[in-house]
């Protein structure tokens, strides 16, 4: 499974410490940047790339990471075919019940609430959960799908 990742400023230090944990663990990564640490950045430039290529093979993963995760969020979630799911710390049920129940592709990651072994775990949980795919989670989803059209 190839996995696209892009963080802004805030998640930038994260995104390098990920893509690492995420290449140890077999995974191609393709890291969408950005390359060099830019305090003034704008996190919807940097991670439209990675809901794009999401929205182009919905059954990619992407991570995206900011400061809390819910601009990030809210950027894919604006492209056709993208659930994006938020962690920023507490229970990682949320985690599993975002592949489970929703099929979430994005991951949106907030760092200024997430410490490096937390963002780790929950990367890896949310990449092992497979979707249920019973029949009412699938209809949610076909719902969603329509409304974005």
């Amino acid at each position: 499974m190839k996995i696209f990742i892009g963080a802004d400023h805030a998640g930038f230090e994260l995104k390098g410490k990920l893509v690492a944990f995420l290449r140890e663990l077999g995974y191609e990564v393709s890291d969408l940047g950005p390359s060099s640490y830019v305090p003034a950045d704008d996190y919807p430039d940097l991670l439209a790339p990675v809901a794009r290529q999401i929205s182009k093979n919905p059954e990619g993963r992407g991570i995206v990471i900011g400061g809390s995760g819910q601009g990030e969020a809210t950027v894919a979630n604006r492209f056709p075919r993208v659930r994006a799911a938020v962690f920023y710390g507490g229970g990682q049920e949320i985690i599993k019940l975002s592949r489970e129940h929703n099929n979430a592709n994005v991951l949106a990651l907030g760092a200024r609430f997430l410490s490096e072994s937390e963002a780790k775990e929950a990367v890896r949980l949310w990449l092992e959960t497979p979707f249920l795919g019973e029949e009412r989670h699938v209809r949610r989803i076909k719902k969603i799908e329509e409304i974005s059209k």
